[in-house]
């Protein structure tokens, strides 16, 4: 604690000088900006991201809506489109109800194997019928608002750090410019004769 009082209000000393305290002040702000503006950025980001998360899993639970459908002819592989992060998915021919009473024949990707043609399958249509992705479970709602509060903590952090950093460069720039001026100034009369040096 004495260092910290002694670095920030200033010791008397040789090599004591005003632009270490200015740059102790800066670190200490950076510091107390890390310890509660980075939080409090970060618990902000995740609400602003959880309430936009739950709007969209209600709106996808409105507007899509599970059928029973039937296998009509047999799955091949739909490759892997989200290079590894998800199942591999299957393509298979189903025909399902259509909401105007209609039935309706295509393909869909499942993430599991369908059985056999004639068998059972769940899918999510949207309000024409047409087939969809499932809805966002609020789980993943849940893991998705909690990576937005860490990523806006993040960036809050970074930007202070940045800051700090603009702020102590820009300080040190001047301290060097004023250093020169004064070694510029002083730099002929070293090794003058009769001028004490």
């Amino acid at each position: 604690m004495r260092v910290l009082r002694e670095t920030l209000l200033g010791r008397r000393g040789p090599l004591r000088h005003a632009p270490d305290r200015h740059e102790a002040w800066v670190a200490l702000g950076a510091l107390v900006l890390l310890v509660t503006g980075a939080p409090v950025a970060g618990w902000a980001g995740g609400v602003v991201a959880d309430a936009a998360l739950r709007r969209a899993v209600y709106a996808q639970h409105a507007e899509r809506h599970p059928v029973e459908a039937v296998v009509v002819g047999p799955g091949r592989s739909a490759g892997d489109p989200d290079g590894g992060r998800q199942p591999p998915r299957t393509r298979v021919t189903v025909s399902w109800p259509a909401p105007d009473g209609t039935t309706r024949t295509g393909e869909v990707a499942v993430a599991s194997r369908p059985g056999p043609p004639g068998s059972p399958l769940r899918i999510w249509t949207d309000a024409a019928g047409l087939p969809v992705p499932p809805p966002m479970d609020g789980r993943t709602a849940r893991t998705h608002a909690v990576l937005g509060g860490v990523g806006s903590f993040l960036l809050a952090a970074g930007g202070i750090e940045a800051g700090r950093r603009l702020v102590v460069g820009h300080m040190v720039r001047r301290r060097h410019a004023r250093l020169d001026r004064e070694w510029a100034a002083t730099a002929p009369l070293w090794g003058r004769t009769g001028t004490g040096g």
